[in-house]
C-alpha cells in the first residue's frame, strides 16, 4: 500500500471546490453537479471551516423541509471535521472513513488546505498497489524460481 497521501494528491487536481458559508445549499448543490463532487470544502478568510456534501442536504435540508435557496451553508455543513496530512498513509485513512463514516478528507499541511482525498481515492490506491503486487509474484512466479 502506498506509503502516504502524496503520490495520490499528486495525480488528483489540484483544484479544491469550495464556497464561504454564508452561500446558500442551492449553491453548493449546483457547484457540486458542475464539478460532479459530492461535497464542498467550507472556507471563510482562507480558512477550512467545515464540509457541505451531498448527505447534509439530503439529512438537514430535504428531510427538513427547508429551502436550499433559503439556508446558509453554516447552518447544515459539518464543522467537526477529521482532517488529515500528507503524511498519513492510505491504511490511516481508510481507518478514518471508515470508523467515522465520512466520504471526504481535507488534506492540510499546517493550516493550509492543500486537497481532498476522497474514499474513491483511496479505494483505488489500494486496487493499483495489489494489482502490482499480482504483477510482481506472476513475474516472480514466471521466472522459474522454486516457490
Amino acid at each position: 500500500m502506498p506509503e502516504c497521501l502524496e503520490p495520490i494528491l499528486k495525480k488528483r487536481s489540484q483544484e479544491i471546490y469550495w464556497l464561504p458559508p454564508d452561500a446558500t445549499v442551492f449553491d453548493a448543490i449546483a457547484l457540486m453537479a458542475e464539478k460532479s463532487v459530492g461535497a464542498l470544502m467550507v472556507l471563510e478568510d482562507g480558512r477550512l471551516v467545515g464540509v457541505v456534501s451531498e448527505r447534509d442536504y439530503a439529512r438537514k435540508v430535504i428531510l427538513q423541509g427547508r429551502s436550499s435557496k433559503d439556508t446558509t451553508i453554516r447552518e447544515i455543513m459539518t464543522s467537526s471535521l477529521i482532517c488529515v496530512t500528507p503524511r498519513h498513509t492510505v491504511e490511516d485513512c481508510m481507518k478514518l472513513v471508515t470508523h467515522h463514516r465520512i466520504r471526504h478528507l481535507p488534506v492540510l499541511e499546517g493550516d493550509e488546505l492543500i486537497g481532498v482525498i476522497s474514499i474513491g481515492d483511496l479505494v483505488n490506491a489500494i486496487i493499483s498497489d495489489q494489482a502490482q503486487t499480482i504483477n510482481h509474484l506472476h513475474a516472480y512466479i514466471g521466472s522459474g524460481y522454486p516457490a
